[in-house]
């Protein structure tokens, strides 16, 4: 049975690189009846895609590496391994994010992409959603620093034996969701499939 809500108020808080919107709502109850009004803020920052680019010859993946601000108050500090990932432009899908990303990021040109799934990384305070792709391709000569100056970025891209990501997964290494959710994804998908 699909459970109805209503949106009472929506009031703009901030607006800069990402919109922080307060919503008066309420919800049907499980028991029946409906919730009392609650406030919750909600962070709108649009949605992403993100990529594993693999290599099946040399059974490796790449990782990019960048300075996170929302990691600052990490131990082992700010910048953070992760899988290519970008936000959504008007009017694209979310396969043309991954192949403009591994790009900028990486210097690579994915040809085979294919779609994993979509998840809410963060659904509690926020409404974006990734959609998760693989693609297997040449990681030979990959490697380097890349990014788009214009946005900032500075990025790190190294080839890792993927035995490698599976121990830095376990020994803490890569400690966000969306590389964890990939690496874990690849991992069953070669395992079901011979290691291919």
């Amino acid at each position: 049975m699909k459970k109805k809500w209503e949106v009472l108020s929506k009031d703009a808080g901030f607006k800069g690189f990402f919109t922080l919107n307060r919503y008066r709502l309420r919800h049907e109850l499980y028991q029946g009846g409906w919730s009392q009004t609650i406030e919750r803020e909600v962070l709108e920052r649009g949605h992403a895609a993100a990529v594993i680019p693999y290599d099946p010859v040399l059974k490796s993946t790449l990782l990019i590496e960048q300075f996170r601000p929302g990691a600052m108050a990490n131990d082992t500090g700010p910048w953070l391994k992760e899988y290519i990932a970008g936000i959504v432009e008007p009017g694209e899908n979310g396969d043309e994010v991954v192949r403009r990303e591994a790009f900028e990021e990486a210097g690579l040109t994915l040809s085979d992409v294919n779609y994993i799934s979509t998840y809410y990384p963060s659904p509690g305070g926020s409404s974006e959603t990734i959609a998760l792709y693989w693609a297997q391709t040449d990681l030979s000569q990959a490697g380097g620093v890349y990014g788009l100056a214009t946005e900032g970025e500075d990025i790190l891209a190294t080839v890792y034996p993927f035995s490698d990501v599976l121990a830095m997964l376990d020994d803490g290494t890569i400690n966000n969701s969306l590389t964890m959710l990939l690496t874990l994804w690849l991992q069953r998908h070669l395992a079901s499939h011979g290691g291919e």
